[in-house]
């Protein structure tokens, strides 16, 4: 399956503890359109939030954020996983 990376925006800063209760969020609500929220980073000074996703495609990834809690990506990224 393809991986996304998002990137989320915040002005004014972002809590970790936000962040987490979205994430609980989209995993509750990922199922329903066969996508795998699987990590996530946050800059809470800079308001920066990074999501790695499995998704069929990047529509479908922030469809499940869209639902889960309304903040959508402002940029989503496909990525390879390298070691």
């Amino acid at each position: 399956m393809p991986l996304f990376m998002d990137v989320h925006n915040i002005e004014g800063g972002v809590s970790a503890s936000d962040v987490a209760e979205a994430h609980k969020a989209d995993l509750k609500t990922q199922a329903k359109y066969g996508v795998s929220y699987l990590r996530y980073w946050v800059n809470e000074e800079e308001g920066k939030i990074f999501c790695l996703v499995e998704a069929d495609d990047a529509e479908a990834a922030n469809t499940v954020h869209r639902e889960a809690h309304g903040l959508v990506a402002d940029a989503i990224y496909p990525v390879s996983e390298h070691s």
